[in-house]
């Protein structure tokens, strides 16, 4: 059966599969030339599949997430051996978690970490600048961890309770809830800290623009005064490069507003350079107020951002920055 030697009809001369399918479906839409038509949709195809592509490739850092949560979950059925380990059980686990993390932040972002020498041994509060997903953030825990062996806990949002297979992750890495008892407790434990003061808000509706959306909020300031720990301000940059939002459209943020879930699509993931840059820290004042720190706190943050951001944040730009050889000073 060969389909050069098929016709479509009896007065009709040999012609293809594809051709007789295109001519019987032109006699029975009677629309004519129902090729042109289609080689436009195959214009399209290639038109709109970077666009798709833009929008599924997020989910890597969502596969990344469930993959830690795996590993987590295989470390814990180990639990009956848990008094052969001289160390915390957890620490094995979070060790693999966090090489796996640094290797695709290093290989993806070419991941680049400048000013840990301004990272106290002790307590301290860190500020930090949320972009459209905190990726940068565990690139920083996870350098952190390696270089100087110290862990750093952060403060969730809510709905991340809400998202199934992820209370192991914040269990094992001691996420910590975000009333100002808590986040006291454990800064007066001894541990470090961190916050996005913006939150979600900022991480939504913030823009190339690195506006810091901080509205009133100076709670955390009070938990660094209360805890008598420094501030330190943390910024990343091309972070609005790397992963973008469409908060842009007044629907997606009414919606926010009402349901106060991020109900707001992603897009990007691509491979820019990422740097994180660690302030100067904001010290202990017994005579500086809650309203008053939390300002400097703002301004040290905007400070950094001015410094090492281009504004308005620019994609080609942040990507051709993944091929500099000369290394960036702090």
């Amino acid at each position: 059966m060969t389909g050069r030697n098929e016709s479509c009809g009896a007065d009709q001369m040999p012609m293809s599969y594809l051709t007789c399918l295109l001519y019987t479906l032109e006699g029975w839409t009677g629309v004519e030339h129902l090729d042109e038509y289609l080689s436009y949709l195959a214009y399209l195809k290639w038109l709109f599949a970077p666009l798709l592509v833009a929008f599924l490739l997020p989910a890597i850092i969502l596969f990344l997430l469930y993959v830690s949560s795996f590993i987590l979950h295989i470390y814990k059925l180990r639990a009956p051996l848990k008094e052969v380990y001289t160390n915390d059980f957890w620490d094995g686990a979070m060790l693999t978690v966090t090489t796996m993390w640094s290797v695709h932040g290093r290989i993806w972002n070419g991941y680049e970490l400048h000013g840990l020498e301004k990272i106290p041994d002790g307590p301290a509060l860190f500020v930090f600048y949320h972009g459209a997903t905190p990726v940068d953030f565990f690139y920083f825990v996870c350098a952190v961890l390696a270089k100087k062996k110290k862990y750093i806990h952060v403060v969730a949002d809510h709905f991340v309770n809400l998202l199934p297979g992820f209370k192991i992750i914040l269990d094992v890495f001691r996420t910590v809830p975000g009333s100002q008892e808590e986040c006291t407790k454990a800064l007066k434990n001894g541990h470090a800290l961190a916050i996005a003061p913006g939150g979600v808000r900022e991480a939504l509706f913030s823009n190339e623009s690195y506006t810091v959306l901080w509205g009133n909020r100076k709670g955390f300031a009070q938990v660094a005064i209360n805890a008598k720990v420094p501030i330190i301000p943390l910024f990343t940059q091309n972070v609005r490069e790397n992963i973008r939002t469409l908060g842009g459209f007044k629907l997606f943020r009414w919606m926010y507003e009402k349901t106060r879930l991020p109900l707001v699509p992603l897009y990007g993931n691509l491979p820019v350079k990422l740097r994180t840059y660690v302030g100067d820290p904001i010290p202990y004042d017994p005579n500086v107020t809650a309203a008053e720190l939390a300002e400097k706190a703002k301004n040290a943050l905007q400070c950094l951002i001015e410094k090492h951001q281009k504004i308005p944040g620019n994609v080609f730009r942040a990507l051709m920055e993944r091929f500099e050889t000369q290394k960036k000073e702090d």
